[in-house]
């Protein structure tokens, strides 16, 4: 079983498999790779199975590789020597070299550039590299862990992304599921965030109906959007209990949406005997439905875009162009 310091919270069918996975792979040596969107704990995945493996006394190090310029990549990957480049006054270590024994996460490796590629895929075929600026080669002993929330197929087929390598990180895949697809692990992970913001019983709490209108929301940013809320309500309303009217308006339940499907079959079966000009109907029907969104949002057109799937600057033009007043 995992190590209880780096369990991955959930109860759903698709949690435990991801437990599954991490459980089985980690007494291996294989390279893994992680996919899924932002914000679904990539980076978790990768240190629960570097704390469950053999090498869980070694250094676990993470490297954001979209997050550092092409220009300095390498220098952080392998180290320099002194004088390797303006500004390099000393020798200095490389990702690698600090990850020795342990394991070294590449995160977001989609974004890595070709030419870096090609010298990642030589470390692992080769197990050496050398600093920038330097020509002894020196052995490393690490774990490679990379995570992704990119299609790399996709990037392989277009050429922004080498084959070769693909294979050679792809030997174990995991996929970190979204949020919205694992809702019924909220209440599980609420309970653990509000006890990180909080010491001893003074931290927040929330009521039934709160509970039940997060589990409703998409959470676009997955579970790091879902640890900024319960971070936002712990400063706000330290000690106390979050109720609907406490959220932030994205996160309140809204009014029911429009019924499209029985709107149109409305207006189908009432001109099922007519000839009808469908450009104007169509145009007549829209500028229905924003009035009746403006009608239940009391004239909020933010809270009236979000009830039509539409941007508001969207939304806004179509106002313009119908010359609809909901003043």
């Amino acid at each position: 079983m995992l190590d209880n310091t780096t369990r991955l919270l959930g109860q759903s069918k698709l949690m435990s498999e991801v437990r599954n996975l991490v459980e089985k792979v980690a007494a291996s040596e294989a390279n893994v790779l992680i996919l899924g969107e932002t914000g679904t704990g990539k980076e978790l995945v990768a240190r629960s199975i570097h704390e469950n493996s053999d090498r869980k006394n070694g250094p676990f190090v993470p490297i954001n590789c979209g997050a550092i310029p092409a220009e300095l990549l390498e220098s952080e990957l392998f180290g320099h020597e002194k004088g390797a480049f303006t500004g390099a006054v000393s020798a200095r270590k490389g990702r690698f070299e600090l990850a020795e024994g342990g394991t070294l996460f590449l995160d977001e490796i989609g974004d890595m550039p070709l030419d870096m590629q090609v010298k990642i895929l030589r470390v692992l075929q080769e197990k050496v590299f050398e600093r920038v600026g330097g020509s002894k080669q020196i052995a490393t002993d690490v774990r490679i862990i990379a995570a992704t929330h990119q299609n790399l197929e996709s990037q392989v087929d277009r050429n922004e992304f080498r084959r070769d390598l693909y294979y050679r990180l792809n030997v174990f895949p995991i996929e970190t599921p979204p949020l919205r697809d694992r809702q019924d692990d909220l209440p599980i992970l609420i309970d653990s965030m509000v006890a990180q913001f909080g010491s001893g019983g003074d931290h927040i709490s929330f009521d039934e109906k709160s509970t039940q209108a997060l589990q409703q929301c998409e959470w676009e940013g997955n579970v790091r959007e879902l640890l900024n809320v319960i971070e936002r309500l712990s400063v706000l309303y330290p000690a106390e209990i979050i109720d609907v009217e406490r959220l932030p308006a994205k996160y309140r339940p809204s009014e029911p949406c429009i019924d499209v499907a029985t709107e149109t079959s409305s207006a189908l079966n009432d001109m099922a005997e007519e000839v009808v000009d469908l450009k104007m109907t169509v145009q007549n029907f829209e500028a229905s439905f924003i009035r009746k969104a403006l009608e239940l949002t009391a004239g909020n057109v933010s809270q009236a875009a979000a009830k039509l799937s539409l941007r508001r600057t969207t939304l806004v033009e179509k106002i313009r162009k119908y010359d609809i007043n909901f003043a």
